[in-house]
């Protein structure tokens, strides 16, 4: 959250603008300031009038103010007219100094306004390869095009540096996700292959006429620890693929999908007589159809297998493309939720149950909800149980 320090504290192009301005505001005086001194020091050194110093049009107008004093009737002698062309002297000089202070001072102000406005263009066009630095990097983020580069061509500076060096780091980043891409398809070959081979051999088993019971129950348990291993690698090719795929931005209502979960859970549901609850408002949004049923189907079993026989779960959907499935069951404690969302992790006794999946559930959802620039939150219920909360971008 923003705080109001933060909010108030002036940009990099107010504080380059600031910087302009203020090393021509002070340039300025320094120079004023010397103009000042030297023309002082001339008419001192002079002893001039202020004509022979600035020309006919300063002062030309005025009267010097000890002329006042004097009767034109009555003749001077030349020493009272030598004392009142000194007064006159040093009376110009001064109104000329004071003028060029207050003229100087008022023009120095106007210019500096000028400059200051100057200073906010030029700075924003110094900022430009930033901003384009800024957009590239945007866009690459919403839309985990990996190809984008920045292609800055201008001269050899710290900005040209800057967005070399981020153009390196996205040919990394697209290579070592090329990489893990690979990966995946050639581990979901090579670990779903033997997987299938066996579950194929054990049902062959089974369905002979000679299979003894004890034959039979082996087979039973090995189908049931070969579907668990299969739905891990599903889970966890999904959660790779989730974080580093592309999504292909597609309308669609959630609600539409929360609605076919619903329909293909409710037979696990009605075994263990849980009640479904639904409220399924219109919620568009865009994204990955198959990734966003992913997101409710993991939320719906997780409700389901997570929770007491005889119990109740709810799925809401609502404007601004919002889920909620909330479930009863155990309590879950306040500090475990925030890691509920990692890779393995269960609650109490639910590490050691194999048939209540891998572990895998709510990191996948967190991931794919993260991939669609949404956000997924949960709360612990007050009578036990959980209530998950998922935010997609709406439309």
């Amino acid at each position: 959250m923003t705080t109001l320090a933060e909010r108030l504290r002036p940009t990099i192009r107010a504080r380059l603008t600031f910087i302009y301005g203020g090393v021509f505001l002070v340039g300025g005086m320094v120079l004023l300031a010397l103009t000042y001194f030297l023309v002082k020091t001339n008419m001192q050194r002079s002893g001039g009038s202020v004509t022979q110093v600035f020309g006919t049009g300063v002062g030309q107008d005025a009267t010097p103010r000890f002329l006042n004093n004097v009767d034109p009737d009555t003749p001077m002698t030349a020493g009272q007219a030598q004392r009142v062309l000194f007064a006159a002297n040093i009376d110009y000089q001064r109104d000329a100094l004071n003028s060029l202070l207050t003229r100087g001072g008022i023009a120095l102000g106007v210019v500096t306004v000028a400059a200051v406005g100057l200073g906010w263009l030029f700075a924003d066009r110094a900022l430009r390869p930033v901003h384009q630095i800024t957009e590239t990097a945007r866009r690459v983020a919403h839309s985990r095009n990996l190809t984008e580069r920045i292609a800055y061509s201008g001269p050899r500076d710290d900005v040209k540096e800057l967005a070399d060096t981020f153009d390196t780091m996205l040919g990394r980043l697209a290579r070592a996700f090329d990489g893990q891409q690979r990966f995946a398809a050639n581990a979901s070959h090579e670990l779903r292959t033997p997987l299938a081979i066996n579950r194929t051999l054990v049902d062959v088993a089974l369905r002979r006429p000679d299979a003894t019971e004890d034959v039979k129950r082996l087979g039973e348990s090995l189908l049931i620890v070969n579907g668990r291993h299969e739905r891990l690698i599903d889970g966890l090719l999904t959660l790779a693929g989730s974080e580093n795929t592309v999504v292909n931005g597609v309308q669609l209502d959630l609600s539409d999908v929360a609605g076919h979960v619903l329909d293909q859970a409710t037979a696990e549901a009605s075994a263990r007589g849980i009640t479904v609850g639904r409220d399924l408002l219109g919620a568009p949004t865009t994204g990955d159809p198959v990734l966003i049923e992913r997101i409710v189907q993991n939320l719906v079993e997780n409700a389901i297998r997570h929770n007491d026989d005889g119990g109740e779960i709810s799925v809401t959907t609502r404007r601004g493309a919002e889920l909620v499935v909330a479930n009863t069951g155990p309590v879950v404690p306040a500090y475990e939720v925030d890691t509920i969302f990692e890779p393995f992790r269960r609650l109490g006794t639910d590490r050691i149950h194999s048939d209540r999946g891998s572990g895998l559930g709510l990191s996948i959802v967190r991931a794919t909800t993260t991939a669609h620039g949404g956000t997924v939150t949960a709360e612990p219920r007050a009578g036990g149980g959980l209530t998950v909360t998922v935010l997609l971008p709406g439309r």
